[in-house]
């Protein structure tokens, strides 16, 4: 088999891990990162495909945390929407991988933002929404062979979403009493569940499966995070004390009031996935929205990370909330550590994705300039070390299936 080497030269190395480089190099083997460093340390090898950076930054390819590409798609209408399976308040037996067109818009979007891995989730519509799935943004035939892992969390809601869908419907639950309701029977039935299938093991008697207990016993059980679209600080309290009665990996998800608690979530290292920021005040929990109530929650200690919650705000302006972000007081290094690292770390994506350090995958992306500068672009960008997206001659181009698998 031939090995695959590509080495990115003489460019403003930005691993986010560590100190930025001047004149670095980014050498990517088999689509793994190898090596990473100044260039009297990094020997390119021979043969290897030489990317010239002077005068660009390279950074890891952004990931947006929390985002519905795939299974929302661009100007598809009701035919392209599959975000929420809104007929029952307990839908944790669905996946999102399995509603995802791989062919979405959305993710030529992402390319052209630099971003390069997605969590896509189910909405916000039922008490708990289904499995989520991460994934790199291109590069598969079929969605699965762009599958980082196969399931990262569940996706909870609290609030007015499913107040209003089943409230609507004259249905349980219609009120936060009844959200929480059915959040705190579905796991105890999870783990009644659990310990009937564990003496069914012992005994060597045979137990039907359920497979949305089977998703819950894996958030008990740590496997899975509880991601959970909250914005208001009462119903972010709501979240903490559901965590508190089982025990899961909560990550708060767009904390639009989660500065006002933000001294609780720091004192509990609860990361909160904060966003989207370019939306007005659509509805009664969006009234104290602010981009600057991200820089208290990181002034507070809390880790975070930025969403578009795509397609509310495009995929590839995700860079641009970061900038935004930094101008209303969240410190730069924090900025970029909200769209790499930091996700990375707390959905457990950290052994692949998130910043550009050897042994992880080569997703990288050379910029024009400092990428929180709006003025700057993605040039190119790289998937596993296959260039996917540059941008020349005043226009970005998608290397598209038919060129990858001529």
């Amino acid at each position: 088999m031939t090995t695959s080497r590509i080495a990115i030269v003489n460019g403003y190395v930005v691993p986010v891990s560590q100190e930025p480089i001047e004149n670095g190099v980014v050498l990517v083997t088999d689509g793994v990162i190898e090596a990473v460093g100044a260039a009297a340390d990094v020997a390119v090898p021979e043969g290897a495909t030489v990317v010239d950076a002077a005068g660009k930054w390279v950074l890891p390819g952004f990931i947006e945390s929390h985002g519905h590409v795939g299974i929302h798609e661009e100007a598809n209408g009701p035919a392209g929407d599959d975000t929420n399976e809104m007929t029952t308040p307990n839908t944790a037996a669905v996946r999102a991988i399995d509603a995802i067109n791989i062919d979405d818009e959305g993710f030529r979007d992402a390319l052209s933002g630099g971003v390069t891995s997605v969590v896509v989730k189910p909405g916000s519509g039922n008490p708990i929404g289904g499995q989520t799935v991460a994934i790199k943004t291109w590069g598969g035939r079929i969605i699965d062979e762009q599958v980082i892992h196969e399931a990262v969390s569940v996706k909870s809601a609290l609030g007015e979403n499913p107040k209003r869908v089943y409230g609507a419907k004259n249905a349980t639950p219609s009120t936060r009493l009844g959200v929480a309701m059915i959040i705190r029977e579905a796991f105890v039935a999870a783990q009644n569940y659990r310990v009937q299938r564990e003496n069914a093991d012992l005994e060597g008697k045979p137990f039907e499966r359920d497979l949305a207990k089977e998703t819950l016993v894996r958030v008990l059980d740590g496997e899975l995070a509880w991601d959970q679209h909250t914005h208001r600080h009462d119903d972010i309290a709501t979240a903490l004390r559901l965590a508190d009665e089982f025990g899961y990996r909560l990550v708060v998800n767009h904390g639009t009031e989660a500065h006002k608690i933000a001294d609780v979530l720091a004192e509990r290292d609860i990361p909160v996935i904060f966003g989207p920021m370019f939306t007005s005040r659509s509805k009664v929990e969006l009234r104290d929205r602010a981009i600057a109530n991200l820089a208290t929650l990181a002034q507070a200690g809390v880790r975070v990370a930025i969403t578009t919650d795509h397609p509310v705000v495009p995929i590839n302006f995700l860079v641009y909330q970061a900038a935004l972000a930094v101008k209303d007081g969240l410190p730069r290094q924090t900025a970029l550590e909200a769209l790499t690292v930091n996700p990375a770390a707390f959905l457990r994506l950290d052994d692949r994705v998130g910043s550009l350090t050897p042994g992880l995958d080569g997703d990288v992306v050379v910029w024009s300039g400092d990428p929180l500068d709006v003025n700057s672009r993605a040039e190119r960008v790289f998937i596993g070390g296959a260039e996917v997206y540059r941008f020349e001659d005043g226009r970005g181009h998608v290397v598209e299936r038919s060129e990858r698998f001529a």
